[in-house]
């Protein structure tokens, strides 16, 4: 480290120990903010009419959401077949496709660092490949999920589709705003993959490389899409008098909510959202039934299947394995 270099560092120093001081604290707060919010909801509810609720629930309905579910976990994974392409390994679907969808289950149930990261980690180290480039896989399928929620937020946002209930801090009109910030941020990284003269980068350690313009095009498709037909489902379980476009934005709400909070699956997060949202155009009781199905069919299902095909990914990792080519 340079002379000059030092300072700087020292001066971090305090700012970063105030903020590990005061971080604990703030997020306990927020923790039991939302434990009372939960607790008046759940002291609001109507909790006869949730049973009834879930109960009449027809087959044909769980049926089309759990097709819509296993669809969505489908895009999820292709994700990383993108990935492949990325880093130019010779990984068959075969291989790839049960790592993504095992790590979006573990993903939306035990947190990023569980699903996201060390699951993907495990199971492409067994599958030969090397740390550098899981580390590649992993941005590539980051930036495909949230550059893709930027784009359908941004055109959901901006259209006026969502209206905020009357009262709220933020109006209508800023979160169309929003939208166009958020339109005009995909089409940045659209434009810098097209015409950006340094396309690498190394940020500790890892080598980042801008995709070309048709990667980042399908990127953005694929990950609008997965969190379109996530709100797909949700629009499937919940009462018919609600539209489409009003139920993706507020899950596209819930979603910024839920990584504020960082609480595993959103739990908690999402249902008082979309009550807050939407409970002056249905009843809290039909929308909680509808959302403890979604939970049902999206997240506790796939996690139990993936759980499954964890272990046989374990069990064959050996035989799947890629071959490593002898040195020249």
């Amino acid at each position: 480290m340079s002379q000059s270099d030092a300072p700087a560092a020292h001066a971090e120093s305090p700012d970063k120990s105030r903020w590990s001081r005061w971080k604990k604290p703030l997020t306990m707060l927020f923790f039991l903010a939302l434990i009372v919010l939960l607790t008046m909801l759940a002291q609001r509810l109507e909790w006869n009419e949730v049973f009834d609720t879930l109960a009449d629930f027809k087959v044909r309905t769980l049926i089309i959401a759990s097709g819509i579910t296993l669809v969505s976990f489908l895009v999820y994974a292709s994700f990383d077949l993108i990935g492949r392409t990325y880093i130019r390994q010779d990984l068959t679907w075969k291989q790839i496709l049960p790592v993504g969808i095992i790590s979006y289950a573990f993903n939306l149930n035990l947190s990023a660092w569980v699903g996201g990261i060390a699951m993907r980690y495990r199971l492409y180290s067994r599958l030969g490949v090397s740390k550098g480039n899981i580390a590649k896989i992993l941005g590539l399928t980051l930036a495909t999920n949230w550059f893709g929620y930027m784009t359908i937020s941004g055109a959901v946002f901006a259209s006026g589709l969502v209206r905020m209930p009357p009262g709220w801090k933020l109006s209508s009109d800023a979160l169309q705003i929003v939208g166009v910030v958020l339109l005009l941020v995909s089409a940045g990284y659209l434009l810098a993959c097209r015409f950006a003269k340094r396309r690498e980068w190394s940020i500790r350690g890892v080598e980042i490389d801008l995709p070309s313009l048709r990667m980042a095009v399908l990127q953005l498709a694929l990950g609008a899409l997965n969190w379109s037909l996530m709100a797909a489902v949700i629009f499937t379980l919940l009462p018919s008098k609600l539209d489409y476009p009003l139920v993706l934005g507020v899950l596209l709400i819930s979603a910024i909510a839920g990584v504020i909070t960082h609480i595993p699956a959103g739990l908690g997060v999402l249902e008082a959202v979309f009550v807050a949202l939407l409970q002056h155009e249905t009843s809290r009781g039909s929308l909680v039934a509808g959302l403890l199905a979604y939970r049902a069919i999206y997240f506790i299902l796939p996690l139990l299947i993936a759980l499954v095909m964890y272990l046989a990914v374990e069990a064959k990792a050996k035989s799947l394995r890629i071959k490593k080519k002898p040195a020249e």
